[in-house]
């Protein structure tokens, strides 16, 4: 990597699966972030912003590896500062042991990021409504036939959606994030539980192999999958923290281990009616549903146990007309206008 200035930098390793992890202070990046890279055992890479004046680097490797030398080269011969990674492979005791010498390390030298704060509910305002646009930084969740990267979508359907809802004195919306930066599941969990949020919506725009699916699709948490195509965009969509490079075994098990039990049934119940509200609205504003508009699978951002939370689909990137309609700011304010209009329907029926 070649630097116009002198950076701090971390390096580590995580596995399961194996990868190399490179933290710097917030970079502008002057590179093509859409191509994939495979080089000896490299097998991708990917780099984008982690966390507020965090950018990070994500070498996806073949096996077990170790780092033999980190070096910052200073400017010479016309050639400004140059960052390189020498690396090597190994079996996997080695790996294993390297990972924990500079799990020990970061652990003594790192701040840990703190969970948002808990936001007092205003005494005007009746309903709190967490706005999550998925995916983000270093994370471009999936990518368009055109290039266009899902974190960006979902984020300006967000921005539309929290300002809808802004302009109505008796809620009080809270995004994840408003600009291009990574949340890990945790954290977004987190931002719903202590804001005490009364609704927590998911905004996402998957890509699957058929292009001739389309239309936009509601999920609830389960157990059990409704069907094979949920379990698989499930599976996709919680690996999030893996592809931001999150050391999964740092992580409290407040989302992995939580049990389904009479509190969380009575949320997730909660969670169908606000989807089987939402999917008329969406109908309603002419845009279209998937063939099952309502699936349900494990989705580890909806594990709240206390906030009746969605994920939303807004149609699939793989799908041209769908593509079409999400990066157009009419048919991203047609959606966002939708669930507004569900949020609306939904807590009128609760208070008539």
């Amino acid at each position: 990597m070649e630097l116009s200035k002198k950076p701090t930098f971390d390096v580590f390793l995580l596995p399961d699966p194996y990868r190399i992890v490179i933290d710097m202070p917030e970079l502008n990046w002057q590179a093509d972030d859409a191509t994939a890279r495979k080089k000896g055992v490299v097998e991708n890479y990917r780099f984008g912003l982690y966390k507020h004046n965090t950018s990070r680097v994500v070498l996806d490797v073949k096996g077990p590896v170790r780092i033999l030398n980190t070096v910052l080269l200073p400017p010479t011969s016309g050639k400004p500062y140059r960052f390189y990674i020498d690396i090597q492979k190994t079996d996997a005791a080695g790996f294993m042991a390297e990972v924990e010498k500079r799990r020990k390390k970061k652990n003594t030298t790192e701040v840990v990021v703190l969970t948002p704060p808990k936001l007092p509910k205003p005494v005007q305002q009746k309903y709190t409504i967490v706005i999550d646009a998925g995916h983000g930084g270093i994370d471009p969740g999936a990518i368009g036939k055109s290039g266009v990267y899902e974190k960006k979508l979902t984020l300006e359907v967000a921005k539309k959606l929290y300002r809808i809802l802004n302009k109505n004195p008796i809620y009080t919306p809270i995004m994840t994030r408003s600009s291009d930066n990574f949340l890990s599941l945790r954290e977004r969990v987190n931002v719903g539980r202590e804001a005490g949020a009364d609704l927590f919506i998911s905004i996402h725009a998957d890509s699957i192999s058929r292009s001739d699916f389309r239309g936009a699709t509601v999920y609830t948490l389960s157990e059990t999958a409704s069907d094979d195509e949920a379990a698989e965009i499930a599976r996709r969509e919680n690996k999030s923290d893996l592809i931001a490079g999150v050391d999964l075994e740092e992580q409290d098990d407040t989302v992995q281990g939580i049990l389904v039990d009479l509190a969380q049934r009575e949320t997730m119940n909660f969670s169908v009616k606000f989807a089987k509200t939402l999917i008329p609205e969406i109908t309603k504003s002419g845009l279209k549903t998937s063939g099952r508009s309502h699936r349900f699978a494990g989705f580890r951002v909806l594990k709240a146990p206390d906030v009746p939370s969605v994920l939303v689909e807004l149609g699939y990137l793989s799908n041209r007309q769908d593509e079409k309609i999400l990066k157009s700011s009419k048919g991203q304010t047609r959606l966002a206008t939708s669930i507004a209009n569900a949020i609306d329907a939904y807590f009128k029926a609760q208070n008539p």
